[in-house]
């Protein structure tokens, strides 16, 4: 069955092209080893009714929007061995030792198992 790792974080809305360009390298360098998908989404419909919305979630502040985030693997195992080749990448490398456009500590995270699949 599938493996799902999945984020959630606020960015400025005027660091979104910035993020989005890092975002795009990134995706590459998961496809390349292995991803099976890779999938970076900005609110864009979030003044929700019905449970907590997601700005609220995330705790994002004025002047801020929500990317919902997603990676794909076959498994977890596969998960893992993608994301030791993705970590070592110089790629990623490079892109972990710059200033992010967004509060890193702010940003949620974690690996899910996928428990329907239509």
């Amino acid at each position: 069955m599938a493996y799902v790792d999945g984020f959630l974080l606020t960015i400025p809305k005027g660091k979104l092209q910035e993020y989005r360009a890092i975002a795009r390298r990134a995706g590459r360098v998961w496809k390349e080893h292995g991803a099976l998908e890779y999938r970076e989404c900005a609110g864009d419909d979030l003044a929700t009714r019905m449970g907590t919305p997601f700005p609220r979630a995330a705790r994002a502040k004025s002047g801020e929007t929500v990317v919902f985030s997603w990676i794909v693997y076959k498994s977890r195992a596969h998960r893992d061995r993608v994301n030791a080749k993705v970590m070592n990448d110089p790629r990623t490398i490079e892109v972990m030792n710059t200033q992010m456009p967004f509060d890193v500590k702010r940003m949620s995270y974690g690996g899910f198992k996928v428990i329907v699949d239509l």
